[in-house]
């Protein structure tokens, strides 16, 4: 049996260049002891995948260039050589960018029996939805009454993190560009806010317009001015928790940091960073609160589906346009 799967030609400066996603193709060798096969249906593209194209470990190993790339999946397990899973399983695990998967067992999660769409497991249900909350309650600490604002609000960390604040009885503001983002946040009972076209300062004077008696709670997914503007309207004992920057993340040259970044020291505010996989031991504590929401549609969520594995790296790419509302997803 033969695998399509895509590889890196070079690592980028800036912006990746269509051009250095390869298609191959390979022939599969036999099943070996405790490995299954699996036909991918959906494949997940997400921004953190930018830093394992830079060629240095930052918290994951980076791609190596010539070889299949990685990332999210989920497919039906077509041959079995292991006891643990049998065929016409569905499953979850990290040999996306390709067609057809070979893994050792032990990486591959069967999904679990709630009555969801599949593809929910590499969005609401899966890491962004379990990072939104990690975010929101692990870091951030948010509880009832808080005022809380979110970059990236309508993406699909930041779409679950409004929600799951909106639900706890937050005051809550979520920054977006297009107009239908914003549109669609306003229906889910957000305050929506537009970075488009204003500087840090007129960012931040539509925040407090938004939100006038500050933020207490700030989900950090932009950095740039984003970050500026909500440093400027903290509360006293305000929460940032940092899941990424991507204003950053195709940056060619060192990107400057906030000129206010005094306002922690000010406001006795705690800014962190954090990364999901160190909190996974908290997945069934999330699925239990959050897979009933999804199940009964009380939870909304959107996603933006991109055809054929071909279509993989022009997906990634529109991440980083703003082409994307919730979850962006490759359907095969």
């Amino acid at each position: 049996m033969q695998s399509q799967f895509y590889t890196l030609t070079d690592y980028p400066n800036g912006l990746p260049d269509r051009a250095l996603f390869k298609l191959e193709t390979q022939t599969l060798p036999e099943l070996a002891e405790g490995e299954v096969r699996i036909r991918n249906h959906w494949l997940s593209v997400d921004p953190y995948m930018r830093g394992r194209m830079s060629g240095i470990r930052t918290y994951v190993e980076p791609f190596e260039l010539g070889k299949p790339m990685e990332g999210g999946a989920i497919g039906e397990v077509i041959e079995t050589n292991d006891s643990s899973l049998k065929v016409g399983d569905k499953v979850s695990h990290m040999g996306g960018w390709r067609d057809i998967a070979q893994l050792p067992a032990e990486g591959v999660t069967k999904l679990p029996d709630i009555d969801v769409p599949e593809q929910a497991y590499l969005g609401v249900l899966g890491m962004p939805g379990m990072t939104a909350w990690t975010g929101l309650n692990l870091i951030a600490e948010c509880k009832p009454g808080d005022n809380v604002l979110v970059s990236a609000a309508s993406g699909a960390v930041g779409s679950l993190a409004v929600q799951l604040a909106k639900a706890k009885g937050c005051h809550v503001v979520g920054i977006a560009g297009a107009a239908h983002k914003l549109a669609w946040l306003e229906s889910l009972g957000v305050e929506p806010v537009s970075y488009r076209d204003r500087t840090a300062q007129e960012l931040s004077d539509a925040i407090k317009l938004a939100s006038p008696n500050g933020i207490d709670v700030y989900y950090e997914n932009v950095g740039g001015i984003c970050l500026e503007a909500a440093l400027s309207q903290l509360n006293e004992g305000a929460r940032i928790a940092v899941c990424g920057m991507i204003d950053s993340y195709n940056a060619k040259t060192p990107t400057p940091g906030p000129s206010n970044l005094a306002q922690l020291v000010v406001r006795k505010a705690k800014m962190q960073g954090f990364i999901v996989a160190d909190h996974w031991a908290s997945y069934p504590y999330f699925l239990n609160e959050v897979a009933p929401q999804v199940a009964q549609g009380k939870l909304v969520y959107k996603e933006t589906v991109k055809e054929g594995l071909e279509s993989t790296p022009d997906a990634f790419l529109a991440l980083f346009d703003g082409g994307n509302t919730g979850k962006m997803l490759v359907k095969l």
